[in-house]
């Protein structure tokens, strides 16, 4: 039997500086109205129908979760002030006193307990895209209108960061709300500091501020949020003054948008863009010698993905290709965020190291191979291709970029059509991308969901495994970043960059505080002091 193991923590509202008290300061002058220009396409009023972006960022302003996750990744309270493991299987929850609906109902265990059933029970796919989140919940039970002990199938440490994208609904007496329901007028009622106005699905979202909301006054009196697909047109809204706020800037209007004296916040997104390598398969398809003859999978040599690895300039990409707003990579999130590892640095290429490297390997001369990847997907995608392959010609190595529309990359990726190729992983911690891109693939325990090349490495597997059973904090931290040092030494894949997340705004909002998980809310952006 494990030895119990104990966290609690405690909640101070201390205003702009916690980002469970909306990002503004509380009893401060209240502000205007504030538009943002989105990229997001809200397409469900349904908190637990799918988890996506665009749902956890916009339908934030309205509903919130027992437990947020901040800045930096951590869990910290919301709706709950405090939690503690009672044992390997169950655990307690505080619940916040004084908390409303919008509707004036007061929050109590049984909305807890109505969310998280319903995700669990009632929904089911192509919706109940947050059930991943609750499979390991054996029961909700509320000992008092303001605890609620959740028992787990088996010892599930994290629990707390394991609720954060679960955001709490209003119980019903009658049953579950549908998601028809909710898309076909039932108010969308929450604890959140905005309260719902309209919606028109994928295009907008209006908001008004929840004046009774727990956390203070929110600083904004209204928030539009208007879908505007393209980068560029996001831009011009900015520009001319038709929105206050634009996300996803691309880094080559960052200079234009400082010439008009709108101001720019960015920070490296929680998520790394990698090559992959087939590892699975003996002879992958684009793969020849320089005659053009099919040849045995170089990949299975570890002494190849590591010259590749070399011989990639991922400096040359972060800082001309992304014009400084990317971060080379050497792991798959960026040090400093839970569960990375400081040892892991990026290095200059070393061309001369990667060819001694092939010889020993027994490609002396090198070798042809497709390159493959999204055209437009993410920020310098189909351009870092061509770079790499640049790179790599320098060591013998002739890469054919090819690159296609993201859908139909996609496609041919799952059908094994290449034997080289770029991706992008994000999450909510740097395990989920840990486990799926690098673990052995499982359909029972869902490690390797992304692992296309089939890579397979046991020891990594069994320290990712001891890792993960461990409670949230320093010690589970330092676990995760020994894995992730393990396996980076392998190569399996060459991370190449984090791409920053660039917001604009103009002069009503003083600042913007750029979450890594790139969400687009109210609550990041502090108006202007007059």
């Amino acid at each position: 039997m494990l030895s119990l193991h104990h966290f609690r923590s405690t909640v101070f509202v201390i205003g702009l500086a916690t980002a469970l008290s909306g990002g503004f300061t509380v009893g401060s002058a209240l502000a205007e109205d504030l538009r943002v220009g989105t990229q997001f396409k809200l397409m469900t009023l349904d908190p637990h129908y799918a988890d996506l972006s665009e749902t956890n960022s916009l339908l934030s302003h309205i509903y919130e979760h027992l437990v947020n996750q901040n800045q930096q990744m951590n869990a910290e309270p919301q709706l709950a002030t405090s939690w503690e493991r009672l044992s390997e299987t169950r655990w307690e929850f505080k619940l916040r006193k004084g908390v409303k609906f919008h509707d004036g109902s007061a929050f109590t265990a049984q909305d807890v307990i109505y969310s998280i059933e319903r995700i669990r029970d009632f929904l089911k796919p192509p919706s109940g895209g947050y059930q991943s989140y609750t499979q390991a919940i054996k029961s909700v039970t509320a000992p008092d209108p303001l605890t609620v002990v959740i028992e787990t199938n088996g010892d599930v440490p994290t629990l707390p960061l394991l609720l954060t994208p679960i955001f709490i609904m209003p119980h019903k007496a009658n049953g579950f709300a549908t998601t028809d329901e909710l898309n076909a007028g039932t108010l969308p009622i929450g604890t959140g500091p905005y309260k719902f106005e309209s919606w028109q699905s994928g295009e907008g979202l209006n908001l008004t501020r929840n004046d009774a909301y727990w956390g203070g006054a929110p600083a904004w009196s209204k928030v539009s949020f208007r879908v505007i697909e393209s980068p560029a047109a996001r831009v011009a809204a900015l520009t001319t003054g038709d929105v206050d706020i634009a996300d996803y800037i691309p880094a080559r209007d960052v200079e234009g948008v400082k010439q008009r004296g709108l101001r720019i916040d960015s920070t490296s997104a929680a998520r790394a863009n990698f090559l992959q390598f087939d590892i699975g398969r003996e002879e992958p398809p684009g793969v020849t010698d320089k005659s053009g003859k099919p040849i045995a999978n170089p990949f299975h040599n570890k002494r190849v993905r590591q010259a590749l690895t070399m011989a990639t300039d991922r400096a040359f990409i972060a800082d001309k290709i992304l014009l400084g707003y990317g971060t080379a990579a050497a792991q798959l999130f960026p040090p400093g965020l839970p569960g990375t590892s400081a040892n892991l640095k990026v290095t200059p290429p070393d061309y001369e190291g990667a060819k001694a490297l092939l010889a020993e390997a027994g490609f002396p001369d090198g070798f042809n191979v497709v390159l493959a990847g999204p055209a437009g997907r993410y920020p310098g995608d189909s351009e870092s291709l061509q770079s790499i392959a640049q790179n790599w010609a320098r060591i013998g190595v002739n890469a054919q970029p090819v690159v296609s529309p993201f859908s139909v990359f996609a496609t041919q990726r799952s059908n094994g059509d290449f034997p080289v190729w770029y991706g992008g992983c994000s999450g909510e911690a740097v395990t989920f991308c840990l486990k799926a891109l690098v673990g052995t693939p499982d359909a029972e325990t869902g490690s390797g969901s992304l692992n296309y090349g089939k890579y397979h490495n046991p020891a990594f597997d069994e320290k990712l495994t001891k890792a993960m059973d461990m409670e949230d904090g320093p010690d589970r931290n330092a676990a995760l970043a020994e894995a992730t040092e393990l396996v980076m030494a392998d190569y399996p894949i060459v991370p190449l960059y984090h791409f920053h997340l660039i917001v604009g705004h103009g002069q009503k909002v003083g600042t913007y505080a750029v979450h890594p998980r790139g969400w687009t809310t109210a609550m990041q952006a502090a108006p202007a002091v007059k």
